[in-house]
């Protein structure tokens, strides 16, 4: 007979068999707000089934073991010859699979295409962040190839294909095909200008030979990349195709990958060209320009997976204190854990519905709502994705000891959370690109103060919070060195307008009371208790 102290009691039962899209209500509310009707259905259907799917004990230990064994790079086969290949374990692949056939790849040609691209990657992340990488590059890689017609002609169908063909092989051979990217070097960082790798013409017209490295290249097992290098009319963005069409391996020295804090399912790697072939995309001296549209579709995919982290986090957190025991009741329905979740969950609801706008202005593609796109997808990733480290953080705690060992699958959450502050250009990066739409987009700032027009009158700490930003951006005086309070103070009127529109009164009368009114402190739980906080957990409860 089992001793007494082996009997185990007041344990919370894993967060497993659920559908995790419909049972986050800011998010399937903010979906059901951007589609057209006759689209909602199938949306809807479509991604209930990847929900489902997300929330399966059987896809959550894929992410488990991803993570737990890391890609392995292989620079030579038995016999002595390069190879630079990379081998994961066959969750990674079954993982991604699922992300290709769930459409995470297909946005652009899809109707309502951005929106429920949006709403599954935030759901996917919630698996396994590290997969999201390769999906966020193929995404991203379509509007720069548009640039070259025949480019795109040649390489849009393969990258939007819900078939993952993991072979390497000659792309034209391919019923799929994933892009990864290169762009920052030893030297230069986030400076790209300062790239030395070098582009010499070939006899044929809008073929090159690289020469150089790259210090950071994502996905390094892609079919194709897209880099930036020194043509002789300066810096330009090319096509460097893992395999050639002869189906030769091209000149891509792996020559190391990464060691990361988190995201360790996912090969980042450094890598050499030494004659390597290259295809022009766009005109020589153009290369950032070129880019830029790439840049900015990853971008918001870091806003999406920092929402998706908190969403998880927090779902973890109000499950967990929904069934333990202590003191005498429910650790949710002690006030204190009450105003934490609450506080918690705000966050989490602000950053999804700040994504899921972003992404419908993406398939509205109408000149206002490009316009509110410059300056909201900037701030959006600086502020997002800096909330979501202290988020995730907080809820692990509201696991007590349980949250810091790795079988609750916290610990992963919390290595996971600074990656997307980041990725596509840190906090510094993103705030003074918001100063460079202020100051030469004059467009992009008056469709901002239009969107978060629409909800003035509503609340008047909300209304107070507007006059006091205008008040700011009206004295440009030395603003660099005040960026990321300007930054700061844009995104969260952007969430708050949001909220106060669409979300139910009591979320947005807290986000609008510890946000913008100033009645709140500097830690999580320290909302007014005069405020509806059992509604705003209750919301947040992943319930289906």
């Amino acid at each position: 007979m089992a001793g007494s102290t082996h009997t185990v009691t007041n344990q919370v039962p894993p967060l497993v068999g659920y559908d995790v899209f419909s049972a986050d209500r800011a998010l399937a509310a903010a979906v059901e707000r951007h589609l057209e009707p006759d689209l909602r259905e199938e949306v809807l259907g479509e991604l209930a089934a990847l929900g489902r799917a997300s929330g399966s004990a059987q896809v959550q230990e894929w992410g488990r073991l991803a993570d737990e064994n890391p890609p392995r790079l292989l620079t030579h086969d038995r016999y002595g010859n390069r190879v630079d290949e990379v081998e994961f374990h066959p969750s990674w692949h079954r993982l991604l699979g699922k992300g290709v056939s769930a459409g995470l790849t297909a946005a652009w040609d899809r109707p309502a295409g951005h929106l429920r691209r949006a709403a599954a990657f935030l759901v996917w992340t919630q698996v396994e962040a590290g997969n999201g990488c390769p999906l966020s590059m193929t995404h991203a890689a379509v509007p720069a190839l548009r640039t070259d017609p025949d480019l795109a002609a040649e390489w849009e169908p393969r990258l939007t294909s819900m078939v993952y063909d993991r072979e390497l092989r000659p792309a034209r051979l391919k019923a799929g095909a994933l892009f990864g990217m290169g762009m920052t070097e030893k030297q230069g960082g986030s400076d790209v200008r300062a790239n030395t790798t070098a582009a010499r013409p070939l006899a044929e017209d809008g073929t090159y030979e690289l020469t150089g490295h790259k210090w950071f290249c994502s996905a390094p097992m892609s079919d194709g990349f897209l880099v930036l290098a020194q043509a002789p009319g300066g810096l330009t963005c090319f096509l460097v195709p893992r395999v050639l069409g002869d189906g030769t391996r091209n000149v891509f020295r792996i020559q190391r990958l990464k060691d990361k804090l988190g995201n360790r399912s996912n090969a980042s790697s450094e890598v050499e060209f030494e004659g390597t072939w290259a295809r022009r995309v766009g005109e020589e001296g153009r290369g950032v320009r070129t880019i830029i549209e790439m840049v900015a579709a990853t971008r918001l995919d870091c806003v999406l997976g920092s929402a998706g982290l908190m969403r998880q986090a927090v779902a973890q957190a109000v499950h967990h204190c929904t069934y333990r025991e202590v003191f005498g009741g429910k650790l949710v329905d002690k006030p204190l854990m009450r105003n934490v979740l609450a506080d918690l969950a705000l966050e989490s609801e602000a950053a999804t519905t700040l994504a899921l706008r972003l992404a419908a202005a993406y398939d509205d593609g109408g000149e206002q709502e490009r316009a509110l796109l410059r300056i909201a997808v900037p701030a959006a990733k600086y502020w997002v994705t800096k909330r979501c480290p202290p988020v995730v953080v907080e809820a692990a705690e509201c696991l007590g000891g349980n949250g810091y060992v790795e079988e609750s699958g916290m610990p992963r959450l919390v290595r996971e959370s600074p990656l997307n502050s980041v990725w596509e250009g840190a906090g510094n990066v993103q705030a003074l690109d918001v100063l460079r739409a202020l100051q030469r987009e004059p467009g992009a700032l008056d469709a901002y103060l239009r969107e978060v027009g629409q909800a003035r009158g509503a609340d008047h700490r909300l209304d107070a919070a507007i006059k006091n930003l205008l008040t700011e951006l009206a004295d440009l005086e030395g603003v660099e060195g005040r960026a990321r309070r300007l930054t700061e103070r844009l995104a969260l009127v952007l969430q708050g307008s949001l909220l106060v529109r669409f979300a139910p009164p009591q979320v947005a009368d807290a986000f609008c009371a510890g946000r913008l009114g100033g009645d709140a402190g500097a830690a999580f739980g320290t909302l007014p208790h005069t405020l509806d906080l059992t509604s705003v957990v209750e919301r947040a409860r992943p319930v289906s």
